[in-house]
């Protein structure tokens, strides 16, 4: 009997129709590249869908906290479309990259992502879908603005929301907050105790149990009882313990209702965060603001972050030397955080906004002259560094007969880095041994050339190979009398062996809605030929390559993208 049982998900139109992605290499721009050459963090220019790709085989399981923040407000971008087809469009944009994401966090890693009301349920019935329900952690409430909107139609916005999901929530905890000046201030000593400032708390509980209800003679005399329906929160014994210790207190005219005296001294180091997040305690969109115009006073974005709400969120989520990922940068707000707090990073962006906002202030945050946002708070003084990348082009590309073909872009190394990505493996050439490029197990290798391969070689390469060890060779062409020699080694052909399953030559997995005409002034990014450094991120050669200008305006990539 077919099994017709319904179940609770969220559908759309395209919801099926997943993107087949290429897995690219990164290509470092040492010119771009800044501050200390062995910093490992990492600022990658490109579509931030094959990004997170490339980063996969690397950090699949590695990344402590990912802050996202993507485009809000699709009701511009999608003018054109009904309502219907609007939310589709944007969960079909979203899903794969929240799947990534996914993947890329360790076990006790975290998402945060700032969304408004236009798209905050429906990402997160997505969202339940990827990480599971039960890993949901809060709907974190950020005031952002403090002035009312008086053109309103209807209500004020005045708040987003930061939708907070961990990997395995059962094994996730979030760090305490650091105490406050306001919070210690509300200890005070005015017994004198030795063990320093106090603070008083109820004595009684709602809980009831007989064994704690129980008159009490207080020191003028007076016998009070717990209030009506409650009880004591200590024993009778307990009490008598607490009072020989002079953690009672009575007031100071001893006729008080008994409290009890906490100590700042044995209290936790640091408080639990709540849900609302005021804009007083963590900033809003206009102290973002003033931070940006600091790097760029001419560029500002309309809804920028502030330093210090990221900065909540990273104390919340990491230690110094984690990793955290922002794959919509925006002016480079949790780089710059993240940066500053000496947490390892990641970010990607493929706006014009990676040069204009996030380069100059990431060099200004190494640099040390950064002593905005959160500078003072940490007492930043510089250091460290960063590396520049860009993803490779598509390996593959059309001959004009519409055959496909390796880009000529493509030297030896890159070739080589990239099929040992396509194939699984991980790119890490022997110094001696030249068909030993890559290795997905101990004992299992891949060899990447662009030679045509003879039985004569063939025999010296198996010759050199140790009975349990296997090999995975990857050619133009080959003797026909090569395959299947040897029961160890395995020979394909390249690109036959490639095709069908990844889509080749698109570089763009954004909303391209409408062309706008190109202006005059705009920018040109010329081509580079300089000598990049290919890793993924293993070391890796490139001659260069050619960037284009961006003519079309896109959801996920246009200038006027909101800031992180």
């Amino acid at each position: 009997m077919a099994n017709n049982r319904q179940k609770l998900e969220l559908t759309w139109i395209g919801k099926d129709n997943l993107p087949r992605l290429e897995p690219r290499i990164l290509i470092e721009d040492p010119e771009k590249s800044y501050g200390d050459k062995n910093c490992e963090n990492m600022l990658i220019y490109g579509d931030n869908l094959l990004a997170l790709k490339a980063l996969e085989q690397d950090f699949a399981g590695e990344i402590k906290c990912i802050y996202i923040d993507p485009p809000y407000n699709t009701g511009n971008a999608f003018e054109h479309y009904d309502d219907g087809l609007e939310h589709s469009i944007w969960l079909s944009l979203m899903k794969p990259r929240i799947e990534i994401l996914h993947r890329l966090l360790r076990t006790d890693g975290t998402l945060w992502i700032s969304i408004d009301d236009d798209e905050s349920h429906y990402l997160k019935v997505l969202c339940d879908k990827v990480f599971g329900r039960k890993n949901f952690v809060n709907n974190v409430i950020w005031e952002k603005k403090y002035s009312p909107q008086n053109d309103a139609k209807w209500l004020s916005d005045s708040h987003d929301h930061i939708l907070v999901y961990a990997k395995n929530k059962d094994v996730w905890r979030p760090n305490l907050l650091p105490r406050t000046e306001e919070m210690d201030s509300r200890y005070k000593n005015p017994d004198k105790d030795p063990r320093g400032p106090w603070k008083s708390s109820d004595m009684s509980v709602k809980t009831y149990s007989a064994n704690s209800d129980y008159p009490i003679t207080l020191p003028s005399g007076r016998v009070v009882n717990p209030p009506e329906s409650r009880c004591w929160v200590v024993s009778k014994d307990r009490y008598e313990e607490l009072v020989k210790d002079n953690r009672i207190w009575f007031g100071s005219n001893g006729n008080n209702v008994p409290s009890i005296k906490r100590f700042l001294s044995e209290v936790q180091e640091g408080s639990v965060s709540k849900t609302i997040w005021y804009r007083t305690e963590v900033g809003d969109n206009q102290e973002a603001k003033k931070e940006i115009k600091a790097f760029d006073s001419e560029n500002v974005f309309t809804t920028p972050k502030p330093e210090r709400l990221i900065q909540r969120i990273l104390t919340l989520a990491t230690n110094p030397g984690d990793w955290v990922l922002d794959s919509f940068l925006g002016s480079g707000t949790t780089t710059a955080v993240a940066h500053k707090m000496g947490r390892s990073w990641i970010g990607i962006e493929l706006g014009g906004h990676c040069h204009t906002h996030c380069l100059p202030r990431l060099r200004k945050v190494v640099d040390g002259t950064d002593q905005g946002g959160i500078s003072k708070a940490v007492n930043w003084q510089g250091g460290g560094g960063f590396k520049y990348y860009y993803l490779a082009p598509s390996l593959l590309k059309k001959d004009k007969h519409g055959n496909w073909i390796i880009d000529e872009r493509y030297n030896a190394d890159m070739l080589a880095a990239a099929m040992t990505k396509h194939e699984g493996f991980r790119y890490c050439p022997d110094e001696h041994i030249y068909w030993k490029q890559g290795r997905s197990t101990e004992k299992d290798y891949i060899f990447i050339t662009t030679q045509f391969v003879t039985v004569q070689s063939l025999d010296k390469i198996h010759e050199e190979m140790k009975q349990d060890e296997s090999l995975l060779i990857c050619c133009k062409s080959f003797q026909e009398a090569c395959e299947n020699r040897y029961a160890n080694i395995t020979i394909k052909k390249i690109p036959k062996m490639l095709l069908g399953r990844c889509e080749f030559g698109k570089e763009d997995y954004s909303l391209n809605i409408v062309n706008l005409p190109v202006e005059a002034d705009e920018e040109k990014i010329e081509s580079q030929e300089t000598n990049p450094t290919a890793i993924s991120p293993q070391k890796e050669r490139s001659k260069g390559r050619t960037k284009k200008k961006i003519v079309q305006r896109s959801l996920f990539a246009e200038e006027k993208a909101r800031e992180k």
